[in-house]
């Protein structure tokens, strides 16, 4: 198995400084108990002198979270580290992680001291830290674009001071993986206390390089990487904490360590975080994005179908998402195709099959993706020729700033003419509750509308795309006119007649001959 690596998770501390990142007292202590869940050894809660928020919430943590250690960042004055230590004092296992710069560019540009300076605030701060608690950790401001003996020294003498954990941050993103195993085998080699404490590295993407280094580190000695989840912070961000831990898993015959990360929580804790923050990772984010274990070419869609290795280097499940993906696309080959209509419950000839293959390439050209939805109404409409339940005749709505929407719609239902109308909170949700009336749909749930212009001009084509649930079963719908609420009307009313279809089922599409 080898040695165990730690994980110190700075998602609430540095990952929160990304712009749009802020989170309250609340939001800060659902992910804390969320990376208690993932089996992180280290939280790093927050800096608690930035501000009176900070404080409170790391303090809420420290009361209510356990398992992980709970740590608070304090630059070397006295101030930070006791307002640290009065946040993180509840804590089972608190630590008190204090830093310096240490580079020649921050010294002289940022703190305006000498390293002699440095060296004896850094030192003083250790110690007054270690009078709180004997979990100390001490970092190196931008260590990589320091000069590596006065980090010899400051390390020396940190450790001598208390510090248990001596961290080598690559603040600004700016070193490469050779040459920070180069500097974190100088440190293992040179300064002369190590052995009485772990090596720890904080890595930036500011080159893209974070997980590279971080695990180029590890090979060098480091036995702690502080990363976040989703590789979110300051500027491009942090070392993905999931990317991290699925190397030293998947890849064990290069890393021989392991960590204590429960992987099936990566996804949910991934969620969780994007959900608070509003920030989304791109879909082709490895381990976490939406396509990570989707597949869209015919040749990996095969192979994934006949077996899962071929494509994919580790199990979808084993990180916590339910399952793949094949996506339906231009793509797609037969094999995937048959595969995605059995499972929708259709059992077609081999001459219907071979039709809706066609007719579903076609549609694959016109569009980038092609959703379950658009597939069950290619087969009713095209293949099965099942009649509309449903059919538009016409929409209006009364609406004004001084007045309550009222809709008034006109719709064939099974052949019958029928009439409604409805108040809503406005012209569209007073179509839709018409809409609903008329057909006694009120169960129908509105789960995403989306509007677009399909021509230009004051008197432009405007398309609505519409998503709706009942009881489970989602449909999607598409209506254009150059009035934007019949367009919507056709739309609400498209996605139910296919939404009839879904809810017939297998049982009743053998009846109508298949």
């Amino acid at each position: 198995m080898g040695e165990k690596i730690y994980i110190f998770d700075t998602t609430l501390r540095d990952g929160e400084q990304s712009p749009g990142a802020s989170m309250n007292v609340e939001e800060k202590l659902q992910v804390a108990k969320q990376l208690a869940k993932l089996g992180v050894d280290v939280i790093e809660a927050g800096f608690p002198i930035a501000s009176e928020g900070d404080f409170e919430a790391v303090k809420e943590i420290a009361m209510e979270v356990t398992g992980p250690q709970i740590a608070a960042l304090a630059r070397t004055n006295e101030e930070d580290i006791v307002r640290a230590w009065e946040a993180i004092k509840y804590a089972r296992n608190p630590r008190i992680h204090t830093f310096i710069a240490t580079s020649d560019i921050h010294l002289k540009y940022k703190l305006r001291m000498s390293r002699e300076e440095a060296l004896e605030k850094a030192v003083k701060a250790v110690e007054l830290a270690r009078s709180f608690t004997d979990n100390v950790e001490f970092s190196a401001e931008d260590a990589t674009r320091s000069d590596w003996d006065f980090l010899v020294k400051i390390f020396t003498e940190a450790i001598r001071a208390g510090a248990t954990v001596i961290n080598v941050p690559d603040t600004v993103g700016y070193t490469v993986p050779e040459e920070y195993y180069n500097l974190i085998r100088y440190l293992k080699e040179n300064v002369p206390n190590i052995d009485k404490a772990i090596i720890s590295v904080h890595c930036h993407n500011d080159l893209g390089l974070a997980v590279a280094n971080s695990l180029y580190a590890i090979k060098a000695g480091a036995r702690q990487v502080e990363a976040t989840i989703n590789g979110i912070g300051e500027r491009a961000g942090n070392a993905a904490m999931e990317e991290i831990v699925m190397i030293l898993k998947v890849r064990k015959d290069l890393f021989p360590y392991y960590t204590d990360i429960v992987t099936e929580q990566i996804y949910p804790s991934s969620r969780l975080l994007q959900q608070i923050t509003g920030i989304r990772v791109q879909p082709n984010k490895a381990i976490v994005g939406d396509n990570a274990f989707a597949h869209e070419s015919g040749i990996h869609q095969d192979g994934v179908l006949k077996k899962a290795i071929t494509y994919e280097i580790m199990t979808p499940q084993s990180v916590g998402w339910p399952t793949n993906k094949l996506v339906l696309g231009k793509h797609s080959g037969r094999h995937a195709f048959r595969e995605f209509i059995e499972k929708m419950g259709y059992d077609l000839s081999d001459d219907q099959f071979n039709r809706a293959f066609k007719l579903f390439k076609a549609l694959a050209d016109k569009k980038k993706k092609v959703y379950e939805e658009d597939i069950e109404a290619l087969i009713a409409e095209e293949i099965l020729r099942l009649s509309e339940k449903y059919r538009f005749i016409s929409a209006n709505v009364t609406s004004g700033t001084d007045m309550l929407p009222v809709g008034t719609v006109i719709l064939e239902v099974e052949g019958k003419r029928v009439k409604e109308a409805a108040f809503g909170d406005g012209p569209v949700d007073a179509i839709y509750n018409a809409i609903k009336k008329a057909t006694g749909k009120d169960s129908v749930h509105l789960v995403r509308f989306d509007v677009s212009s399909i021509t230009g001009g004051t008197d432009a084509v405007g398309e609505v795309t519409v998503r709706i649930e009942e009881e489970g079963k989602v449909s999607m719908g598409q209506g254009s006119d150059t009035d934007i609420i019949v367009a919507a009307a056709k739309a609400f009313i498209n996605a139910l007649n296919k939404l009839e279809y879904r809810k017939r089922g297998k049982s009743e599409l053998k009846k109508e001959g298949i």
